[in-house]
């Protein structure tokens, strides 16, 4: 079973764009599905990305793409399979292992507690903080660059 630990994530879900695929179709109800244009837009990649991945997906197993018509028009949707939602809870259970500290660590213990004592105030000074010192450094590199391409002696 996934989720036991030394047993590596699941190569087929764990690249970015396919976990992006996995985790929309597993929001839909077991028997939905998604069109492709309507995946693709939501997912905002490109058609041949998307066919890509997909066909990585349905060579697993975890996706089942049909092509049809509704009317006259050609439509293709795509809908995760039974073994495809399976393999993906077991993904997300593996995930939530690794992440979750072992009982009884005190490290773990003890940021858990700080966290779950810092008000909201001190979060978003934290936040502000955070956004301020990404700002002064792109605006450093954005200056340090322009004075760059400016000859010493104009400057």
């Amino acid at each position: 079973m996934a989720g036991t630990s030394g047993e590596p994530l699941d190569p087929v879900i764990h690249t970015q764009a396919r976990l992006r695929i996995m985790t929309t179709l597993a929001a839909l109800p077991p028997d939905d599905r998604i069109t492709f244009p309507r995946l693709q837009k939501l997912l905002d990649a490109t058609a041949g990305n998307l066919s890509t991945h997909l066909r990585k997906l349905e060579d697993a197993g975890y996706v089942v793409v049909t092509k049809g018509h509704v009317g006259r028009v050609p439509a293709t949707h795509v809908a995760a399979t039974r073994s495809g939602r399976r393999a993906f809870d077991d993904y997300l259970a593996q995930l939530r292992a690794l992440l979750t500290p072992p009982s009884g660590t005190t490290a773990a213990t003890s940021t858990t507690a700080a966290t779950s004592t810092t008000d909201g105030a001190d979060a978003a000074s934290a936040a502000t903080t955070a956004q301020t010192a990404t700002t002064t450094t792109t605006t450093s590199a954005t200056t340090s660059t322009t004075t760059d391409a400016v000859p010493e002696e104009i400057r």
